[in-house]
This record gives structure tokens, C-alpha cells and sequence, in this order.
């Protein structure tokens, strides 16, 4: 039996009528419509961890997770300033997020299956490629994690770190005896009070406790493996699509304007003399990016202008001539031998 025209017709609309609410809904941008109501980006950041977040003693932060939450800013509110940040352990950061304590957790935390699909949140984009290794004295005259056999090792609690030092362990069967911390100082001087033969956590924030707490940083080394994969960046809630592509695609912007090279010092130039349709596109010159994520025509321009594109974040905070002294390794562009890979913007 053939059904009347118009019953197909009232269905399609329908149909259509509850798709556009749906989309709607989605980038309904709960978040957005708060951040810019209490104006101010509310930060979850590392207690303490130089090159990616911590306070110096006037209370001004500075590191390259504390920066991804300025560009956020600087996008959203016109104003990098415009940060609360809020210092936050391991075991408290998913909690933080979870409650709407926190926007945005920007604390060097690794991107995992069982975060992303069990915690409520969304992973966006990775700032930073690491992986786990392990410090030692110097005087202990190790060259591999593998001699570490019946070794008590510092690690905090409430990490994939915890649990990458158990698999390696068991795997090589080295009875490595974990001495567990819930806060990172402790950990810290623990390690560097002789509580513990070694200390692991990711590469980067040994490099950066190395250099922060040792009296003397050449007496301790980090042992050439990496035990894991470590892909670290910000995470936001799930449930608000418009959130999650402002941080995301602020990351990614970041990243692709030292692709393309624009820095704070040429970004005005830019603006006037570029005749490449990227740059353009980028700096709100030609396409209008930012109504797509509910932001003006210059939010990308600001996030640069701000903090600066991601190699001069990099080389800023954790560069060859920092005391981290890390070299770009997995963390050079794509087309310069590493993984950072922005996303087009376009």
C-alpha cells in the first residue's frame, strides 16, 4: 500500500526537526558560556613540576601545560591572564575535572583507553610525547634499568607510572620493590634522601626534578630506556563538543603555526604582507575559523600572540638552553624527523 505524500514529507521533517535539535544540544557549550560568564579559564596543573607547571615564589606559573591554558584564554576571554590555576595531586586531578572543580586539567597526564572510555572525560590533543625511564645515582655506575634486579624504586601513586614499573618488573623479572607516594615532594625527597635505589617516572619529569632538586644535578643519571609510551596533553569533560574543539584545536594551532611559521615576532607582519592561504586562514585573515567553534575571527591569533607557537613554547620552557635542556626528539614537527602532527585548519 502506497502511504500519502504527505505522511513521507512530515516524517522527513520531522526527522530533520530532531537531527537539528540533537546538534543543538550537542554544542549546547556549557562550559564555553560559563568560562565567559566568571571570566577566567579555571586550570587543574602539576603541584609542581618546572618546565611543564609550576608557581615560582612571587605565585607566577610558568610551563608548557600552564601555557596551553593561557592560549585557551587568550582565545575565549582576549586575555592570557584570565587563569585560575589550581594545583592539583595525581589522585585529585580526574576527580577535579569529574565535579566541574577544574575547565580544563593541563598536568602533564598521559592519554589512555581506560581514561578516555571510563572516566567521564575527553582526551584532546598531546602536547608532549614521553615515555617512562628511571634516575639513579651516578655513583651507582648503572647503564641499564635491567640491573636494577631486587632495587627498591620511588613512584607515585595513582599514575600509569605505578603500574608501567610493575609490568616491566614482572616482565624481566627484576623484583623491583615499589615504595609508593601519593605526593610527588615526597616521592622526590625520598629518592634524593636515599629511600630508594632508583626513581621512575616519565623522562621528562625526571629531567625536570633532576634539575629543580638535586644539589648537584650531574650526580644523578637517567638510564637510556624508555618502559612505555607516554602521550601527555589536556583533558576535559565529556558531554560539551564545543569545549573539547576550543582546547583541542587551540593545541593543534599552536602546533601548526610553527609549522607554517608564524611566531609572536612576525605574527603582525604576517597579518599584512603572507599571501599563503594557511598563514591567512590561521590568522583569521581569510576564512572565518572561529565561528565554528563559537569564538571570533581572531581567537587563533591571540593563542599565538599570547604564549607563541609550540616550538617557542617548547624551546621556552623544556629547549637545549633550559635546565631541562631536552631536545625536540618525538616532539619536532612531523616533517623534521618527530610525531607533531596538527590536524588542518581549515
Amino acid at each position: 500500500m502506497t502511504r500519502p505524500l504527505i505522511h513521507t514529507s512530515l516524517r522527513t521533517w520531522l526527522a530533520m526537526a530532531a537531527l537539528g535539535l540533537c546538534l543543538s544540544q550537542a554544542w549546547a557549550g556549557k562550559t564555553l558560556d560559563a568560562v565567559k560568564q566568571r571570566g577566567q579559564v579555571v586550570c587543574g596543573v602539576n603541584t609542581g613540576l618546572a618546565g611543564f607547571g609550576a608557581a615560582d615564589s612571587q605565585g607566577k606559573w610558568s610551563g608548557m601545560d600552564v601555557d596551553v591554558c593561557r592560549a585557551v584564554a587568550a582565545a575565549v576571554l582576549a586575555d592570557a591572564n584570565k587563569v585560575r590555576f589550581v594545583p592539583l595531586s595525581a589522585p585529585q586531578r580526574f576527580t577535579a575535572l569529574q565535579s566541574g572543580e577544574v575547565d580544563v586539567l593541563s598536568r602533564n597526564t598521559t592519554f589512555t583507553l581506560t581514561r578516555d572510555a571510563s572516566l567521564g572525560l575527553h582526551q584532546t590533543a598531546v602536547t608532549f610525547y614521553d615515555g617512562q625511564a628511571f634516575m639513579v645515582p651516578a655513583k651507582a655506575n648503572l647503564k641499564s634499568a635491567k640491573q636494577l634486579k631486587g632495587a627498591t624504586v620511588c613512584v607515585q601513586s595513582g599514575t600509569t607510572t605505578e603500574k608501567n614499573l610493575s609490568d616491566f618488573s614482572r616482565a624481566n623479572k627484576l623484583d623491583l620493590k615499589p615504595v609508593v607516594f601519593e605526593k610527588f615532594d615526597a616521592a622526590n625527597a625520598a629518592y634524593f634522601a636515599g629511600r630508594c635505589k632508583a626513581y621512575t617516572t616519565d623522562a621528562s619529569g625526571l629531567a625536570a626534578i633532576r634539575a629543580k632538586e638535586a644539589k648537584t644535578p650531574k650526580d644523578h643519571v637517567i638510564l637510556p630506556e624508555l618502559i612505555s609510551k607516554e602521550p601527555l596533553g589536556p583533558l576535559v569533560r565529556r558531554g560539551d563538543d564545543e569545549w573539547l574543539a576550543i582546547v583541542k584545536w587551540t593545541v593543534y594551532g599552536l602546533i601548526e603555526a610553527e609549522e607554517v611559521g608564524i611566531t609572536t615576532a612576525n605574527l603582525e607582519s604576517l597579518k599584512t604582507e603572507s599571501t599563503d592561504p594557511v598563514v591567512l586562514r590561521l590568522l583569521g585573515k581569510s576564512d572565518d575559523t572561529g565561528k565554528l567553534l563559537g569564538l571570533d575571527r581572531d581567537w587563533l591569533a591571540r593563542a599565538i600572540t599570547a604564549v607563541g607557537n609550540y616550538g617557542e613554547m617548547f624551546e621556552r620552557h623544556l629547549g637545549e638552553k633550559t635546565p631541562l635542556a631536552l631536545k625536540r626528539g618525538l616532539n619536532a614537527q612531523w616533517n623534521k624527523g618527530g610525531l607533531q602532527y596538527a590536524i588542518p585548519i581549515r
